[in-house]
């Protein structure tokens, strides 16, 4: 059992797990009580690893909040000043944060319990998750999706095969031999290359805690590099 703690000097515990996405992409994250809405924001594009290009909202008890963009979405009240403690969460109590409009990627944020502040620990910081965040602009979860079956389903045999035949031709050609009537099709080579490196790019199992941790130090240290790393 957690003991009370003053909420302004306590730690929340949050899950934040991305909607309409199977198997679940989470992410349970440690940060202060005392952090913005417009902290927050910044916690979940490094935790899903989101560039923060595009609009967001959070919906929190019927209200929108965010950080305000020139041309884009306005918001009544200053994302900068508005806490996460003021809220007063009851345990499990959900609310929503939607980022990319086009693809809308809408996640959960669930408030778990309160937590003892650590005055050695750094924060903001990822204690747990499952699964890569889908790419940027990919066309959102039904898309992703069907790239996750394609990726499990479609491997690339038949270019793995083609790149086989050409280098076991490489390797058993003579110096005098051209390579270009070797490779035989230059476009067909090109093509199952960059099929060949775009499978093996795409790695939806994989969550890197390390690297996130990494970025959120840096964020919660004030340094403006997390935005780079």
């Amino acid at each position: 059992m957690v003991a009370e703690t003053d909420e302004s000097s306590a730690i929340f515990q949050l899950h934040v797990m991305l909607k309409e996405i199977n198997p679940p992409i989470w992410r349970r994250i440690l940060v202060r009580s005392d952090s913005s809405i417009a902290d927050l924001h910044y916690i979940i594009q490094v935790a899903f690893n989101w560039s923060d290009f595009h609009l967001h909202h959070f919906l929190i008890r019927g209200k929108k909040y965010g950080i305000s963009r020139e041309g884009g979405t306005t918001f009544m009240t200053n994302a900068k000043k508005v806490y996460l403690a003021d809220f007063h969460f009851r345990p499990n109590e959900r609310f929503l944060y939607e980022y990319d409009f086009g693809d809308l990627w809408q996640h959960q944020v669930r408030f778990e319990c309160t937590q003892p502040l650590h005055t050695k620990r750094a924060y903001p910081v990822c204690i747990g998750g499952s699964r890569a965040a889908p790419p940027e602009d990919c066309g959102g979860p039904w898309a992703y999706m069907e790239e996750v079956d394609r990726h499990r389903f479609e491997p690339p045999q038949e270019e793995l095969q083609f790149l086989a035949k050409v280098l076991k031709r490489l390797v058993k050609a003579e110096d005098h031999e051209k390579v270009g009537d070797l490779i035989g099709e230059p476009d067909a080579l090109r093509e199952a290359v960059d099929r060949v490196k775009e499978y093996t790019a795409f790695r939806p199992n994989r969550f890197d805690r390390r690297g996130i941790n990494r970025r959120l130090k840096l964020y919660g240290e004030g340094n403006e590099e997390w935005m780079w790393q």
